[in-house]
């Protein structure tokens, strides 16, 4: 029987420290995020450092999954109204922007088991 290990001791062992991880969710939700996005990768990173170790190691997976699935959160925003028949709908899309990266990912996740259901 194997067991999980701890949010903590998965960071530790792929990340060495939470600041190298915090460093690498800073970089990589850089990459992803949209222009429109105000906040300072100085306020970023202090608000991340304050969040949980497991939150931080799902962050750094969805924006990991966003960033090689589709590139950037608005291409993932059109990729979902693409597979909900909105693309058309500008202030749909617009919309879908503003949402967080896990949640775009979780709502593509289900309109593509729902198309690929319906074929």
């Amino acid at each position: 029987m194997s067991t999980k290990k701890s949010p903590f001791t998965a960071m530790k062992a792929e990340h060495e420290s939470k600041e190298k991880l915090v460093d690498k969710l800073v970089g990589l939700i850089s990459t992803i995020r949209t222009a429109g996005d105000e906040e300072s990768k100085e306020d970023l990173k202090g608000r991340l450092l304050a969040a949980s170790n497991k939150k931080l190691l799902h962050l750094l997976e969805v924006g990991g999954e966003i960033k090689s699935t589709f590139g950037s959160i608005d291409k993932a925003a059109d990729a979902l109204a693409k597979a909900l028949g909105r693309a058309k709908d500008a202030d749909y899309v617009k919309k879908l922007k503003t949402y967080a990266p896990s949640r775009l990912l979780d709502l593509y996740r289900t309109a593509e088991k729902r198309t690929k259901k319906a074929a």
